[in-house]
């Protein structure tokens, strides 16, 4: 009999270090599946949504400081830029002042000067008291602005700071200024109009337009722009408000840019091959499973265990064990 003990003392020490290895085995293969999760999620870049939502980055241009060549003068009412496109009439005629600009934004609403929609331009018509400005009758941008003009931003007509009179502090607009209309002058602009190769990219949001005062820049270029109906594509300077200007808000279409919704290929886990196909849930056979892997290839494993696997068999051997003992001992 104490033999017969002896082995089942010892049946039963294998079983309980197999079964100690069991729960080893499952400890550590949860370890490391948290530490796969823990991974794959610190590889995540928390700004590549919002950088993948846009297919041309904002142009981050700070507006001129006291001291700079570009910034002109401030009341602490109003603050002025140099402006390249900046013209008075001569003869000079009377105080009616004023500008006619284009803002382009991305598809999240961020200042950009065109560098993905090269050889397009916005062309806006503009009545006869402009005929003597040498960049208007028409009106003409042409994209990207850095390609064609040394100064691409000149204005900050968007957004505020506790530091200026006016505006966010950054550039946002290109335009054309004119001085010296007279005081009951009328100044036309038509509809923007958009040509060239990448025209299907840019929609005309609509048009901010601000007359007889100074420029107040807290609106927003998007929910504040009227189309151009609402704003009648004209104003009249007046004695006691000779200033005037219009803002085209322009904005790439994020259905023809391809971001879409704020969804793009990268985000939804699609890939497309270079002839355009989705093959992101594709296979011959089956489908995909969670690990990327198809039915298929899970076949083609011969040297992976069905079921829980090795520990499975490792519980098995040990209970055929303790009972080979136990019939041995009876």
């Amino acid at each position: 009999m104490s033999a017969n003990r002896a082995r089942t003392t010892v049946a039963a020490g294998v079983f309980a270090f197999c079964l100690v290895g069991v729960l080893g085995v499952a400890l550590m293969g949860g370890v490391s599946a948290d530490e796969s999760v823990a991974a794959s999620g610190a590889t995540i870049d928390p700004d590549a949504s919002t950088n993948a939502n846009v297919s041309e980055e904002a142009y981050v241009e700070p507006a001129p400081e006291v001291g700079d060549p570009y910034y002109e003068a401030s009341d602490g009412n109003w603050v002025s830029y140099i402006n390249p496109r900046d013209e008075y009439r001569s003869p000079y005629l009377g105080d009616g002042s004023g500008k006619i600009g284009v803002t382009l934004l991305n598809e999240a609403g961020e200042p950009i000067v065109g560098e993905t929609v090269p050889n397009t331009t916005v062309t806006i018509d503009t009545g006869d008291e402009l005929n003597w400005h040498s960049h208007a009758n028409p009106v003409t941008v042409q994209y990207p602005l850095t390609d064609h003009y040394d100064r691409p931003l000149d204005s900050d007509q968007f957004g505020t700071t506790d530091d200026l009179p006016q505006g966010d502090g950054y550039m946002d607009t290109h335009s054309i200024e004119m001085h010296g209309q007279p005081e009951d002058a009328t100044i036309e602009y038509g509809e923007a109009q958009i040509e060239g190769e990448h025209a299907d990219k840019i929609e005309v949001v609509g048009y901010v337009e601000q007359t007889h005062d100074t420029w107040d820049t807290s609106v927003d270029p998007i929910e504040d722009a009227e189309s151009y109906e609402e704003v009648g594509g004209e104003w009249t300077f007046k004695p006691d408000g000779s200033h005037g200007q219009v803002i085209v808000v322009l904005q790439l279409d994020a259905d023809e840019t391809g971001v879409g919704d704020g969804d793009s290929n990268e985000e939804n886990g699609d890939s497309d091959d270079s002839d355009g196909t989705d093959h992101s849930s594709d296979s011959d056979d089956g489908s995909a499973s969670a690990d990327g892997t198809s039915d298929e290839d899970d076949a083609d494993d011969g040297d992976e265990l069905p079921g829980f696997g090795i520990p499975a068999v490792i519980v098995a051997l040990a209970i055929a064990a303790l009972l080979g003992v136990r019939r041995r001992s009876t």
